[in-house]
């Protein structure tokens, strides 16, 4: 006997009221919640207070949109992870082999979102207009960034920060010869769409 609403097969007691706890420590409400999920705040209710349990999709999404994952949605112990990642110069980072972009790892794996270290350097990419899903949020530690968003340009100089909607059409360059280097973090964790924005070669 299949589930109602598409439920997952098997009662999950303990998934409403962490649903409803991460949606109000989220500061969302019901409304805003569901319109992000693809649902019906009707029907987020209704999985809040466990009259119906969740497609692995819908906790695909409430995780996402939650900034959590699917494990512990379900109550299961994450694995203690090191909360520390150690610095390194730069220069030995990783690249996209593509105009010379270099990343270094500044944050956890396996968390839901990616933090990096970014060096931009003059002159490449200004025209590639990037388009994907999640957020992002920069920080000039030194050069001078110009960062476009839709049809508004930026000039951000060290100190400055931008924090935006990807899926607003956006391209960012170094202004100075000597580049721009930049605390970048976005949520486009392990995602083939994260290739859009930092490059096929990157694999942090």
């Amino acid at each position: 006997m299949n589930p109602p609403d598409g439920g997952v097969a098997d009662d999950l007691p303990g998934v409403a009221p962490r649903l409803r706890e991460l949606r109000r420590d989220r500061g969302l409400t019901l409304e805003s919640a569901a319109a992000r999920a693809g649902l019906s705040p009707a029907h987020l209710s209704r999985l809040e207070t466990g009259r119906r349990q969740p497609s692995l999709p819908m906790l695909l999404g409430l995780a996402r949109i939650y900034g959590t994952t699917v494990s512990e949605l379900l109550g299961e112990m994450p694995p203690e992870r090191d909360a520390i990642v150690r610095g390194g110069p730069i220069d030995d980072a990783l690249g996209d082999g593509s105009g010379g972009w270099l990343y270094r790892q500044a944050g956890g794996s396996g968390r839901a979102m990616q933090a990096l270290r970014v060096h931009v350097p003059h002159g490449t990419e200004s025209e590639l207009v990037r388009v994907h899903p999640g957020e992002e949020w920069l920080y000039v530690l030194d050069g001078r960034l110009r960062v476009v968003l839709g049809e508004t340009v930026h000039d951000l100089d060290a100190g400055d920060s931008a924090h935006f909607d990807s899926l607003t059409p956006h391209r960012i360059a170094a202004l100075g010869r000597g580049g721009a280097s930049l605390l970048f973090v976005h949520t486009l964790l392990q995602s083939p769409a994260a290739e859009l924005c930092l490059g096929p070669a990157v694999r942090l």
